[in-house]
């Protein structure tokens, strides 16, 4: 089944770790992703300030059915990260993460793991708190097959939020 997944990350430490993700999910059949824009349009909408930030990843969220957030060594403390997984949480959409640590950037460096406690996102139909750390899961892109797996962890996040 095609899928269209939203990336969620860091963009500016993690923009080119987040490239090789991405490329190589758009290079598998019927697939399609969001949440990427190239830097001149995202220094654009930085200008616009935060409503404008939080109306295009609203946009972006439109028509997805997964988000993957690609954790990097900063991820967890950034305001929009959070708030693209609590977008996506009301929308229902499955939820994986991706640890990056491992991707090299441009020069050819790793960084630190990441966390994957963003707090929490939501409530679940009783009022509990939900928290991505507790519900979701997480893998290692390099340790564990990403290339090959990401796919089936995408899939299988779809079908567990019933999409």
């Amino acid at each position: 089944m095609a899928r269209r997944a939203f990336f969620s990350f860091h963009y500016k430490n993690d923009v080119w770790r987040a490239n090789q993700v991405r490329n190589s999910w758009v290079t598998k059949d019927d697939k399609e992703a969001a949440g990427f824009v190239d830097a001149a349009e995202f220094e654009k909408v930085e200008k616009e300030g935060e409503d404008a930030i939080k109306r295009w990843i609203n946009k972006q969220l439109e028509g997805t059915s997964v988000t993957v957030v690609l954790i990097g060594s900063e991820t967890s403390n950034r305001p929009y990260v959070k708030y693209e997984l609590q977008k996506s949480y009301e929308k229902g959409n499955g939820m994986l993460g991706i640890y990056i640590h491992k991707c090299k950037d441009k020069d050819g460096n790793t960084c630190t793991k990441g966390s994957n406690q963003f707090g929490e996102i939501g409530k679940d139909a009783k009022g509990n708190p939900v928290y991505f750390s507790v519900d979701y899961p997480c893998y290692d892109w390099v340790d564990d097959d990403g290339y090959n797996n990401m796919g089936k962890w995408i899939e299988a996040a779809a079908k567990k939020a019933g999409r």
